[in-house]
């Protein structure tokens, strides 16, 4: 009679394996106070301080507040996906955890699937409050029809590619110490040339260019077109919404993204 060694247990299905993840890193997120009270109040703070200072007419009936709705949520989710995930990835990278979780079986893509759905949740969270204070303070006109229908693919589709981009950013922060240093004026500088915080046809053309290889360029365009009136689209570089090139952008970045992550994550800090 022969004997065969013990076969080694089979992990189960990636899709279980992904949820048990994102379950994880919910938690992980939400034990941390301070991180979560800056990722859903700062975004409020803005909108608020700039809401209150900026009271001026954009044409078109559209008040500044109005106008910012759409900048102030890409803010948040630009927040929460490329700044938030970039700073805690290099964190996990400088405290060990990333290099004991590449010593068990659970797969990388399952890791980083539960970063996109950690931040998809932070990002409800966040536009909910934003909407809600909005409203509530400056009587915000919601989209309506069709317009819901979009504000929640360019949303879903901005936050994934913005965390992936993210993950992307946390490679050039040499250790936890520096990330934050290293990758807030990054965010923040694409941030100011997307039109973030200001009408984007007042960025110069060259900015302009510049802002559009990046998803979050897309992402606020995106969000305009379902809180601003149509005439309003003649102020974009196009003349209007391109809602196809957002969508395909966006798109492509995700896909750049996971092959950017495959080609650049490190699971440990730089040497030196």
């Amino acid at each position: 009679m022969t004997t065969t060694a013990p076969e080694r247990a089979a992990l189960p299905p990636l899709g279980r394996v992904c949820l048990t993840r994102a379950g994880v890193e919910l938690k992980e997120f939400f034990r941390q106070r301070e991180s979560v009270v800056f990722t859903l109040v700062f975004p409020v703070i803005l909108l608020l301080g700039l809401g209150a200072v900026l009271d001026y007419d954009l044409g078109a009936g559209v008040d500044f507040p109005q106008y910012f709705m759409a900048g102030v949520i890409t803010a948040g989710i630009v927040g929460a996906s490329l700044q938030n995930m970039a700073i805690h990835i290099a964190g996990e990278r400088s405290d060990g955890t990333l290099k004991s979780l590449r010593g068990t079986p659970m797969p990388a893509s399952a890791y980083f699937a539960g970063k996109v759905v950690q931040v998809l949740a932070v990002a409800v969270a966040t536009i909910a409050l934003l909407v809600l204070v909005g409203v509530l303070v400056y009587g915000i006109d919601l989209p309506s029809g069709t317009d819901w229908l979009t504000f929640a693919w360019v949303s879903v589709l901005g936050a994934a590619a913005c965390t992936l981009l993210g993950i992307v950013v946390s490679t050039l922060a040499r250790n936890g110490r520096s990330a934050s240093a290293t990758v807030t004026p990054i965010a923040l500088v694409i941030e100011f040339v997307s039109g973030v915080f200001m009408p984007f046809d007042q960025v110069p053309g060259w900015l302009q260019d510049v802002a559009a290889v990046f998803p979050v360029k897309w992402l606020a365009q995106g969000l305009r077109s379902v809180f601003l009136p149509d005439a309003l689209a003649a102020r974009e570089p196009a003349g209007s919404w391109e809602l196809g090139t957002v969508a395909l952008v966006l798109g492509l970045w995700c896909v750049a993204g996971l092959v950017l992550c495959a080609v650049t994550f490190r699971w440990q800090d730089r040497e030196g």
